[in-house]
């Protein structure tokens, strides 16, 4: 596999942060752009921080003095550096929008964080593991921007990686109704404790948007290409409640299932067990050995144990049984920011070069 030249858009943000540290020593990706607002270009990568470096990790060598560039206003100069990039810009939904068209005009392919495009009806939006012949319809959306290389893929909204992974298998069985209710870090809106000491010892019951992308964003993985749109589900149907609590990283989901043909409950751990997606023949570096995970005791899976289960990007599952309103319920576990957030993404930049559309 040829060594790619990538650029992260939105890099000192706390997602464009998490791509330099997941990227640091990738196997295909070599990161050689950073771009960010007008207010950090110029600046060098340390300078831009400064002291809102919020990972763990630290901070690439290699990067901390490289200049950062403007995500706007220096497109084309961006464009022709770079293979592809990934965007994580922190702007209005119709200025990412147009951005992240005018990197694609530009001819550089657009593996986007953002929730602008998820619902645009011939963009790609891609969990590989599941729906990894979405991308068929890159080539229509070429056609529609006029473009030979320039496309925009994107990553589902991070609160579904808890659940969806574990439905996708189920639905030979006809899912017909999923009540889910997400638990999800804070870290998913950008925050740590020290920046949001409100969130220590509370719970918040509101989170802006989130509840409608839970809802809505299921029926464009399940759904299908056709001619040159993908084709939203009819079902299953989903109500969803989402609830910021004081953990740092790592959503969690209690999920309750109604089924038109009811599995037993041994079916459905066999499903979760032996599921492989498409993706998984293309041996991608970022991909979970196992992606779904089940585990027996009543108190797992837990954040602060599971969230780091093969590099982040596995998914954990517990506590499913049958329950008197739908047919069962379970819990549910991602790490939000790396299956949810940049690792998803960076897995289906994988995918997307594996499969040769970005070339």
């Amino acid at each position: 596999m040829k060594k790619y030249k990538v650029g992260v858009v939105g890099a000192t943000g706390m997602v464009g942060q998490r791509f330099v540290t997941i990227l640091e020593n990738h196997p295909w990706f070599d990161v050689t752009v950073l771009a960010a607002s007008p207010r950090s270009a110029g600046k060098t990568y340390k300078e831009a921080v400064g002291a809102r470096w919020a990972m763990t990790t630290p901070m690439p060598k290699n990067l901390e003095d490289v200049i950062v560039l403007d995500a706007v206003n220096n497109v084309n100069e961006i464009a022709a550096a770079v293979d592809f990039i990934f965007c994580a810009v922190d702007m209005k939904k119709d200025e990412i929008r147009e951005l992240e068209y005018a990197y694609a005009k530009a001819e550089c392919p657009v593996v986007s964080n953002n929730s602008a495009h998820r619902g645009t009806s011939d963009v790609p939006m891609v969990v590989p593991e599941l729906n990894a012949n979405h991308t068929e319809i890159i080539p229509m959306q070429r056609k529609r921007l006029g473009t030979k290389r320039g496309f925009v893929a994107v990553k589902s909204n991070c609160s579904l990686q808890s659940y969806v992974p574990a439905l996708y298998p189920l639905m030979e069985y006809g899912i017909e109704r999923v009540l889910v209710c997400t638990y999800q870090a804070i870290s998913g809106a950008g925050k740590t404790f020290e920046r949001w000491p409100e969130m220590v010892d509370n719970v918040i019951p509101y989170i802006g948007g989130e509840e409608e992308k839970s809802e809505q964003e299921p029926l464009k993985i399940f759904g299908k290409v056709e001619g040159d749109v993908i084709v939203n589900a009819t079902k299953p149907a989903f109500t969803a409640q989402c609830i910021r609590v004081p953990v740092s990283d790592g959503h969690t989901a209690a999920v309750f299932v109604e089924f038109k043909n009811k599995p037993s409950k041994e079916e459905i751990l066999e499903k979760w067990a032996n599921y492989r997606g498409d993706a998984y023949k293309y041996n991608l570096p970022s991909a979970p050995k196992q992606f779904l995970n089940y585990f027996v005791e009543d108190n797992m899976p837990q954040a602060k144990l599971h969230r780091g289960l093969e590099n982040g990007m596995a998914i954990s599952l517990g506590r499913l049984r049958e329950d008197t309103q739908y047919d069962y319920k379970f819990v549910g576990l991602s790490h939000n920011t790396l299956r949810g957030a940049a690792g998803g993404a960076v897995l289906l930049a994988e995918l997307l070069c594996a499969q040769g559309y970005i070339d």
